[in-house]
């Protein structure tokens, strides 16, 4: 099961109490932890690929460290981030790969 996440309730409990706990108990809570249907590796590649098609990179240096715990390695996130180049845009690649090196400490 995958391990209780308090970030809504620590960074907008107190401005948005009912989205940090839609965030704590659904997103990351019943959703994250449905891992029969789809493993926190699975998860993971689909977030992150999600996160930088929008350009949500606020949100990609959280999810690209999970990404690393749940099994995903610098050079398949490498692959991930080159094959979206072509279809979200070279910018948000760079972005990505910026936000890849610190996580995975590439120079």
């Amino acid at each position: 099961m995958a391990e209780k996440v308090t970030a809504g309730h620590d960074a907008l409990g107190a401005f948005a109490p009912r989205f940090a706990e839609l965030n704590d108990e659904v997103l990351f809570g019943q959703v994250w932890s449905r891992e029969t249907e789809l493993s926190a590796r699975d998860r993971s590649f689909a977030t992150i690929t999600a996160l930088i098609a929008t350009g949500a990179f606020e949100q990609l240096p959280f999810h690209m460290q999970k990404a690393k715990e749940n099994g995903l390695t610098a050079d398949e996130v490498a692959e991930i981030i080159t094959h979206l180049a072509f279809y979200v845009g070279w910018p948000k690649a760079w972005s990505a790969f910026n936000i890849a090196k610190e996580v995975y400490e590439v120079a």
